[in-house]
């Protein structure tokens, strides 16, 4: 077990062995469960880290020739 404090703003800080041994990352969700008299927490959902290089190919532009980014709208792309 061990003992963490609570901040100012009612944050606590998870140690990094629990978090890597829960597999918890940056965005990583968390239920907050009152049991009896404490605190049980459970993660909801793990967030895969991932790299720039796995989003290549992800956009086609099929306009050819040169392309601007201030004409490009994401909204329209698929």
């Amino acid at each position: 077990m061990q003992t963490v404090t609570v901040s100012e703003q009612g944050q606590v800080v998870i140690p990094i062995d629990i978090r890597k041994q829960l597999g918890i990352t940056t965005g990583s969700q968390l239920n907050l469960i009152l049991e009896n008299s404490g605190l049980r927490v459970e993660v909801k959902q793990r967030i895969q880290p991932t790299r720039t290089e796995e989003g290549y190919g992800l956009l086609v532009c099929k306009e050819p020739g040169t392309r601007h980014l201030e004409k490009f709208d994401p909204a329209t792309a698929t």
